[in-house]
């Protein structure tokens, strides 16, 4: 699908999507970028079902512009007494040095996959696009979104996922390269050797799908949309470049990272959640090492991490926090997001 045509489809007026980023944003970062022209993304996975329809509501009150939802769409595990135990026993020296104990730990799965009850309160909103991470939700929910006229999209990081999406009648893929910050999509395989970078996997999903295709990963420039549109992206989604923007909530510690040095060091680490994920290296991610066979399957891990992360964050430290950031922080500016949205699409004005 042509860009023209991709931004009619959607009904904006710039082929900019801004990535979902849970956590670090809530709905004023939408709305900005909304009204910039580009479609605002709302995460949903973090949020309880009255901070949910809040959300909606402040939407719906103050933009007419379409926008999109984003869910997860994993599979809850059963939380194993064992591998909690091994993940509580490596975390344990670091307890220690915060003088902390681990009758902190409040167990509790941090994310909520899309079901049919956040399908009953999206009714009274009936958003005009709803994506979805790690896959898709079942047939029956996916259904009603189509009988509201809802676009529904979703992430792949494979050929082979993207191939399945569009199987399942999904309105468009974002093909989610290795750069990309924050949590990978992929759904169908847990081996981190199928994950390429955007540049790579792009064609080979333009060429072999019939649904449009959105590029996400490491864009955080005019140039780099220029690339993406370059190798056959209807749209591209960008997230780290909004981190600094004022309507972002990123952190004032996750906000010097993003500006320091060690920003251009990024790793996939499964420390904070329990699933691949990236974000700016810090001593936690060193010292274990980014990824940890010991650490719950996700949600589940992040429940004994929790406890460091809040007490040293209120000590002005950094070492236990995620520090989401995809391997491009160059396009990272504290401007106004609507001015970020305009800059990023000035090379095709």
């Amino acid at each position: 699908m042509s860009i023209s045509r991709i931004t009619d489809w959607l009904a904006v007026s710039r082929p900019i999507i801004q990535a979902p980023m849970a956590g670090v944003q809530g709905s004023e970062l939408t709305l900005a970028v909304c009204a910039a022209g580009g479609l605002g993304s709302l995460p949903c996975a973090m949020l309880t079902p009255e901070q949910l329809q809040q959300a909606l509501v402040q939407i719906r009150e103050s933009t007419t512009q379409p926008y999109n939802v984003n869910f997860f769409c994993h599979t809850q595990p059963a939380p194993d007494a064992a591998t909690e135990a091994r993940w509580q026993a490596r975390l344990q020296p670091y307890y220690q040095m915060l003088g902390l104990s681990q009758d902190r730990i409040v167990a509790g799965a941090g994310r909520r996959p899309f079901d049919a009850e956040t399908l009953a309160l999206l009714d009274d909103f009936r958003p005009p696009v709803v994506s979805f991470h790690f896959g898709l939700p079942d047939e029956s929910l996916l259904e009603t979104l189509r009988s509201w006229g809802t676009k529904i999209l979703s992430s792949a990081t494979t050929l082979e996922e993207a191939l399945w999406l569009q199987a399942r009648g999904v309105d468009a893929v974002i093909a989610q390269g290795l750069e990309a910050g924050g949590h990978r999509g992929m759904f169908l395989t847990d081996d981190m050797t199928t994950q390429t970078g955007l540049f790579a996997l792009l064609p080979q999903l333009v060429d072999r799908l019939s649904v449009p295709v959105i590029a996400a990963g490491g864009i955080a420039s005019p140039a780099g949309v220029q690339a993406a549109f370059a190798l056959g992206a209807s749209a591209v989604q960008v997230g780290t470049a909004y981190l600094l923007c004022p309507e972002a909530k990123t952190s004032a510690l996750h906000r010097q990272a993003l500006q320091s040095p060690e920003a251009v060091h990024t790793a996939l680490t499964n420390l904070f959640s329990g699933r691949p994920a990236r974000g700016i290296v810090n001593r936690v991610m060193r010292e274990l090492g980014p990824i940890c066979v010991d650490a719950p399957a996700f949600p589940l891990a992040t429940a004994a991490i929790a406890p460091l992360r809040a007490e040293a964050e209120a000590r002005g430290i950094a070492d236990f926090s995620p520090l989401w950031a995809g391997q491009n922080t160059s396009g990272c500016q504290a401007i106004p997001a609507a001015e970020l949205t305009r800059w990023l699409m000035s090379a095709t004005s």
